[in-house]
């Protein structure tokens, strides 16, 4: 029997008002019983006196990267509140959706596939395109979970639907541990492609032991704390939409390398290394990591109906360029590939300092958005009574905080091959794939096939599996590396 949530009964308003620059700003209000609730984003919606959820999914501001990076639905939520200027909240195109879609996925995928492939070998290419095929099925297993109940907006409301408290509290977990878990691997490559494109500076400062590659990175981050303290949506929309472009930047930069600059792409990839897949695995499935965002895709939609082609097309061209970009790093770097193919390319060549550039800037433009749904559930419990500037303050200590968490584990373990795998074994595996069969099981149990159910089970075990020999091969090598740094 499907658990059913709790009638949701707050109208919603948007609208956009024009600055005198020009440059719209989206302002939003919640009403309930025609009473403003908050002051924009946060957003204190009850039914029957008690908070439904924790915050996050207040005026459907669930921002998550993500994933994956994360971080980067932003977008999503915006356009499910404003389209063009129109109000309404559903009036995302299948064009729009696509490109949301896409926009979420690419993330440190991109650059860690060639190191994946070479080591993997060129058959490890199966279980990428394989692991593509999981997650667009996942996909489209919450459309359906979310079609059976109109009041489910995120992924935490998908866990609550299947399981009750216990289902939002273990999808809330996971969410959180992958946002501050790829953060981290972030600003490792932040510190390596920083280092990589300022190679040869050197910063001393004697009151500290830090060296020039970690004062580097310090300063970065520093600069991006203010971004923290945003609270305007137009803003975390317009960083997430220069997330993307730097993007296809990295991909239009390796493949005019690859064509023009001199480097022969003739080197040999071994057919398959079956001893590196439990490590590899890690890199691919993080590669995917964006299921957190797809409700807000969802139900941004003007035709929710067409929600399957949308994560069709999307996973299709998302594998593809991953697969093109594994194929054409390996071929071209051979065993001497990074892992991050942009720390592999010629330095000298212009396009090898604007993709270092480019890698570097990308997580500066990610704190703000994996911030901002902590930063919401965090004022979402602040008292209605506190002034709007303690509230600022709170907010950017709180920020501060945990951006230091962020740097000190980065800065400590520098080792982006391995926490970016850990981080997929551990936790995108779950998000991706065994999470969310395992809601879709839960609620559409007596309405789905018995073969939709062995199927389901069997990605599950699959994911179960990769899962825990990931993680053990992740953790072995994050050790092994500390212990060698040391």
């Amino acid at each position: 029997m499907t658990e059913k949530m709790p009638s949701l009964n707050p109208s919603y308003r948007a609208c956009v008002e024009e600055n005198n620059d020009g440059v719209g700003a989206v302002h939003i209000g919640i009403e309930d019983d025609g009473h403003p609730i908050g002051d924009g984003v946060e957003a204190d919606i009850e039914d029957n006196g008690h908070p439904i959820g924790d915050g996050i999914e207040a005026v459907h501001s669930d921002i998550e990267d993500n994933g994956h990076p994360i971080g980067e639905g932003v977008e999503a939520v915006i356009n499910g509140i404003v389209d063009n200027g129109h109000q309404g909240r559903a009036n995302s195109t299948f064009l729009h959706s696509v490109l949301n879609m896409v926009g979420i996925l690419i993330g440190l995928g991109q650059l860690s596939s060639p190191y994946a492939l070479e080591n993997g070998g060129w058959a490890s290419a199966f279980l990428l395109v394989g692991l593509g095929i999981a997650c667009a099925y996942t996909s489209h297993v919450m459309g359906k979970c979310l079609q059976e109940n109109a009041n489910s907006r995120n992924f935490q409301d998908i866990g609550q639907q299947a399981f009750g408290m216990k289902g939002r509290l273990i999808a809330s977990t996971y969410m959180y541990m992958e946002t501050f878990l790829s953060l981290v691997a972030y600003t490792i490559s932040l510190s390596d492609n920083l280092s990589r494109v300022l190679k040869g500076t050197h910063i001393e400062l004697p009151w500290t032991h830090l060296s020039t590659s970690q004062l580097l990175t310090v300063f970065a981050v520093l600069l991006a704390l203010p971004s923290l303290w945003l609270r305007d949506l137009s803003s975390l929309s317009f960083l997430s939409s220069g997330a993307i472009l730097m993007s296809l930047i990295i991909f239009t930069t390796v493949g005019w390398n690859a064509a023009f600059s001199g480097i022969k792409a003739n080197k040999s990839i071994p057919v398959l290394q079956l001893h590196n897949i439990p490590g590899i695995s890690g890199l691919y499935i993080f590669s995917y990591a964006g299921h957190v965002v797809i409700p807000n895709i969802y139900r941004a939609m003007r035709d929710p109906s067409k929600f399957t082609k949308v994560s069709i097309v999307s996973f299709t061209l998302v594998t593809v360029l991953y697969t093109y970009l594994a194929f054409m790093g390996a071929k071209m770097f051979g065993t001497d590939v990074s892992s991050q193919i942009t720390l592999s390319m010629p330095r000298h060549l212009l396009t090898t300092k604007i993709a270092l550039w480019v890698a570097a800037l990308t997580p500066l433009t990610k704190y703000a958005l994996a911030f901002a749904p902590i930063a919401i559930q965090l004022e979402h419990n602040l008292p209605l009574s506190m002034s709007s500037r303690m509230k600022m303050i709170i907010r950017a200590t709180f920020g501060s905080l945990v951006l230091i968490g962020v740097l000190s584990l980065a800065l400590t373990f520098p080792y982006f091959q391995h926490v970016l795998g850990l981080t997929g074994s551990f936790v995108s595996i779950s998000i991706s794939i065994i999470l969310p069969c395992a809601f879709y099981m839960k609620i559409c149990w007596s309405q789905i096939s018995r073969r939709t159910l062995i199927l389901n089970a069997i990605l599950i075990a699959i994911g179960f599996l990769f899962g825990v020999v990931g993680t053990i091969s992740s953790s072995k090598s994050l050790i092994q590396s500390i212990q060698i740094g040391h």
